[in-house]
């Protein structure tokens, strides 16, 4: 029977995948199945029962099977070398263990599914995540919390809504997450700058910024950043909260890769003003699966009103299924085991990423030294064309991201970042060492002189 069963299951793979069989096309019966592979009926409904379950068929009562929308999500060529994604690995995200909690959150709130959920978001999810929170030292409840679809829709509402100090303006690093540089353009903000090297910031300059340029709030990533890797130290973080209190400055802290610090000692921002001067905002996108679109952001309780009614003004509430999932998924503890696997294996490749920079980087190409995290950063001389190095590194398929765009016109660098997140590990020191080939020709024919080029640490 096995032989018969598995030989029905590949028949009908193979036959949509030849395009045979499409979406919305009849399957034959059960009866003309049976004759044709010389097996039981009960045979053949076991086969069909596997499919359905993949989601590959569905039956009508009544009529019949039919093939789903069914798609195959083409592969990676076997010669990229891909320093571009930022989204997870996705050779270890848990797929199947996720699908079960969907299965469940499907059962469990199947009547909320065709109702709108709280504005909040699930209570009980928010429970979990307060729960979940205190390993990353923030200790709130779960009345603070509000659940957005992923943590770009929490810090464009915080962008656009007004803030108990009253004030407009808005400060972030330099570099910084370029989809929170696109919102503030977009939203026509006046956005102010302050540079951040993997050394740190200019304390004098941030409180210079913050009383005299009416700042609203300080976006800040601080650790695993986004494009330098850089951390701040618990000291630097204590230092910040309080100038910001001096100042009546907000602070929102977008501590996405919070999980992948190897540092237990470093707290966030919101660990030293956990009462209302700091906004964190906590993605899973990076860590688990983007499509999932859910993030948390803890308010205080006096902004979380004017929170809500923006975000309802923008899509009423956020995906019940998704959040009851990732409820289930946090509850049963299998979060907490797939981040032993995706901390291990990032780091690991951080390593590599840094071992080859060293290794083959002309030493006037200056790059960020994270210790952990996506990201590493690159800064050219200022003669390299970036557009065209990235262009010649497509030809060979070596994918690497435009830095310039992280940064205000006016702070522009010569740079590219690399993120670790989707390269093959056994392909890092190959895309490096064709990285260095590159940059070396590319100086070479503009005759360069790397002394004249002016470091950035």
């Amino acid at each position: 029977m096995t032989t018969k069963y598995r030989g029905i299951l590949e028949w009908m793979m193979q036959q949509i995948k030849d395009k045979q069989l499409k979406t919305g096309d009849k399957l034959p019966s059960i009866r003309l199945l049976a004759e044709q592979f010389k097996c039981s009926k009960n045979t053949v409904v076991k086969a069909l029962l596997e499919l359905e379950q993949q989601h590959i068929i569905y039956a009508k009562p009544k009529s019949g099977y039919y093939v789903v929308d069914y798609y195959q999500t083409p592969s990676p060529q076997e010669n990229d070398i891909d320093f571009l994604s930022a989204g997870p690995d996705k050779r270890i995200m848990p797929y199947e263990d996720f699908q079960h909690c969907m299965n469940q959150a499907i059962d469990h709130y199947k009547e909320q599914l065709f109702t709108y959920s709280e504005q909040q978001g699930l209570f009980s999810l928010r429970k979990e995540l307060a729960t979940y929170l205190q390993h990353l030292q923030v200790f709130t409840k779960p009345e603070r919390l509000v659940i957005t679809s992923g943590s770009q829709q929490a810090l464009h509402i915080l962008s656009i809504m007004p803030f108990p100090n009253g004030k407009k303006n808005v400060l972030i690093e330099q570099p910084t997450y370029f989809g929170m540089i696109d919102t503030l353009q977009l939203n026509r903000i006046t956005t102010l700058g302050i540079e951040l090297t993997m050394e740190g910031i200019d304390f004098e300059r941030l409180e210079n910024l913050f009383r005299t340029n009416d700042i609203k709030f300080f976006y800040i990533i601080p650790r695993c950043h986004n494009p330098l890797g850089h951390h701040y130290t618990n000291e630097e973080k204590k230092k910040i909260v309080a100038l910001a209190e001096k100042y009546d400055v907000y602070i929102v802290e977008d501590d996405f890769l919070a999980e992948l610090d190897p540092d237990l000692k470093a707290d966030p921002l919101f660990a030293y003003e956990p009462n209302g001067r700091v906004i964190y905002v906590k993605s899973f996108s990076k860590v688990f699966l983007p499509g999932l679109r859910i993030a948390t952001v803890v308010l205080p309780e006096k902004m979380i009103p004017t929170f809500v009614s923006y975000k309802f003004s923008t899509d009423f509430t956020s995906s019940t299924l998704s959040q009851g999932a990732l409820e289930i998924y946090l509850k049963n503890g299998m979060f907490q085991y797939h981040l032993e696997s995706v901390k291990k294996l990032y780091l690991k490749k951080m390593k590599t990423l840094l071992k080859a920079c060293s290794l083959y980087l002309p030493n006037y190409v200056h790059f960020t030294k994270p210790k952990c995290g996506f990201y590493l950063t690159l800064f050219l001389p200022s003669h390299i064309d970036v557009n065209k190095l990235i262009y010649l590194l497509h030809e060979k398929h070596i994918y690497v991201d435009n830095a310039s765009r992280m940064y205000l016109p006016e702070n522009k660098q010569q740079a590219i970042r690399l993120s670790i997140s989707q390269v093959n590990e056994d392909k890092i020191h190959l895309g490096i060492q064709q990285l260095a080939t590159y940059i070396t020709d590319m100086c070479e024919k503009k005759k360069y002189n790397p002394l004249l080029f002016k470091s950035y640490h």
